[in-house]
């Protein structure tokens, strides 16, 4: 039989931070005497975690046997029973508590042993440059919260410090700095970031490297090895390289910073385009549209450079301020104090300045114009006058004899003045001709001048031909087959004439030699049975075709 005396509970405490000698006694339950058997029941004795817990069955004294973790185990809740006489009737049945305290036994720890970033040199003070994180696992808030700290730098900063900012309570940092960077003091910074709780009584922390990479900014622009320069090149090329222009940078080569952008100034007309060799960084000017001497033998233009990367420069104007130092940059072009936003203008980009000699050539004669029509009749006279081209020599100097000759004239149809440029007909005019294409007969005229080498130039003259009636129709067919029969034989002739209307068709068709009561013409049908007697005509007929009829 159970009967249960009372019911109590009785607490007990534990420093996590005890290291021993273990068992160790936490101190006994006070109970009733007459009580001789004492039991534990729950987590830490039969439970997880087990046999943690004993407890002495004759003394009831309780005993921790190994230690404990708070952020394991904050509270371990128990039931203490009490028998008399034999286990068979509980005395007493009580509740154990065995509340663990908490001790500063865990540091904070960072995500990463080794963070590393890499930035230009060109940030302005007060961004930030990489973020670190840190836990501590301490279960109560004194031991939990830590905060961070920059413990060394190699090698030393020079005109600038890293500075570590914190969000208070959220395990993040994150380093910026004050100053300004500066790659050819230094490529790289090594820092160790502590992080240390506020536990007591003795803070304990950890602390991870950070590694921090400066690449090179535009610290210096490109610089002409020459200040002025002459390039020559022919009149009328174009897509042709006429010089190389040179600069130095003292940043470092291949990057950004060094690579060298070139612009054209004073180019009006556009005629040249300037690229980079890859290689040598050195600017390489084409022409891109063609130079004429007669309308400017001279070019003058400016060129100038920049890098890839925007100019940059920063200088320390004063570390002893509030928060951080007063600086002032340079960004491309307009040098800027950074604290007042006062402005002042920069030394200007390095020039070149480049004279382009246009040299001249010899250019073939131009026509003006060079394309005329004339209208004729197919049957004027040999010689007849149909049109004067002139020609013009444009070199400056236009000393050049010019001579015309004819370029092309399938038919032989013209002649053309060497001296004068007029052009007259040379035989009869054809119509009708291969050569004339609906009417249209193309001519050819070409100027051609004496000067080294010599040079041609070409007019096209259109000869519109009027039609005249300069052909006699004539049959398809010279001799015809008939075969001798009882009734009426006919038989289909056609006549053609290459000249247009009015000049063509229709025909008169006549039939001579003995034919009378023998045969007769028609208008073309297309059978006999078609053709009544009432449609027979007299041996005349206008018409295109024919039908000849024996009878």
């Amino acid at each position: 039989m159970r009967q249960k005396r009372n019911w109590v509970i009785e607490t007990f405490s534990f420093d996590e931070g005890y290291n021993g000698p273990f068992p160790f006694c936490l101190g006994k339950i006070n109970i009733a005497t007459g009580l001789s058997i004492f039991e534990l029941h729950g987590p830490g004795s039969d439970e997880e975690p087990m046999n943690l817990l004993k407890i002495d069955s004759k003394t009831a004294e309780v005993w921790l046997m190994n230690p404990v973790d708070r952020e394991e185990y904050d509270i371990l809740m128990l039931i203490f029973q009490a028998f008399k006489n034999g286990k068979d009737v509980i005395d007493t049945e009580l509740g154990i508590n065995i509340e663990i305290i908490d001790t500063n036994d865990n540091k904070p720890k960072f995500d990463n042993e080794i963070y590393e970033v890499t930035i230009e040199e060109t940030p302005l003070q007060g961004t930030e440059l990489i973020n670190v994180t840190a836990t501590d696992h301490d279960s109560t808030e004194e031991n939990r919260k830590f905060s961070f700290s920059i413990e060394s730098v190699k090698p030393t900063p020079q005109n600038f410090e890293f500075i570590m900012n914190e969000v208070p309570d959220s395990g993040n940092g994150t380093i910026s700095f004050k100053g300004c960077l500066d790659h050819e003091k230094a490529q790289k910074y090594t820092l160790i970031v502590k992080a240390t709780d506020h536990g007591q009584p003795k803070p304990l922390s950890s602390s991870t490297t950070v590694i921090i990479n400066i690449e090179d900014g535009n610290r210096h622009l490109p610089v002409f090895t020459e200040q002025k320069g002459q390039a020559s090149v022919k009149e009328g090329l174009q897509d042709v390289l006429i010089s190389r222009v040179h600069v130095t940078d003292k940043d470092t080569r291949g990057t950004r910073a060094w690579k060298a952008k070139y612009k054209i100034q004073g180019d009006t007309n556009s005629n040249f385009r300037i690229d980079t060799d890859p290689v040598t960084n050195e600017g390489r000017l084409y022409v891109q549209k063609k130079l004429d001497y007669e309308d400017d033998p001279v070019k003058n233009i400016v060129i100038t450079s920049e890098n890839e990367n925007p100019y940059f420069t920063c200088k320390v104007m004063d570390h002893n301020t509030d928060g951080l130092w007063k600086i002032e940059t340079v960004n491309g072009n307009t040098f800027s104090e950074a604290q007042s936003g006062t402005r002042r203008e920069e030394t200007r980009l390095s020039t070149y300045h480049l004279t382009v000699n246009v040299e001249d050539v010899n250019e073939p004669p131009v026509f003006d114009p060079s394309n005329k029509t004339v209208t004729v009749f197919e049957d004027v006279a040999l010689g007849y006058y149909l049109e004067t081209f002139t020609a013009k020599d444009p070199d400056i100097n236009g000393a050049n004899h010019i001579q015309y000759i004819i370029g092309e004239d399938p038919a032989g149809y013209v002649t053309v003045d060497s001296k004068s440029g007029e052009i007259t007909t040379s035989k009869n005019l054809d119509r009708e001709s291969q050569f004339v294409k609906d009417g249209l007969y193309v001519v050819k005229i070409y100027a051609v001048d004496n000067g080294e080498p010599s040079q041609t130039g070409a007019a096209t003259l259109s000869i519109k031909i009027i039609d005249i009636n300069d052909n006699a129709p004539s049959l398809d067919k010279s001799i015809i087959d008939m075969c001798q029969q009882d009734k009426i034989s006919p038989v289909n002739i056609t006549a053609l004439d290459p000249d247009e209307e009015p000049y063509s068709g229709p025909f008169l068709f006549k039939l001579l030699g003995d034919f009378k009561n023998k045969w007769r013409i028609h208008p073309e049908i297309e059978t006999v049975d078609d053709f009544p007697e009432i449609f027979y005509f007299n041996h005349e007929q206008e018409t295109s075709g024919a039908k000849i009829e024996k009878y």
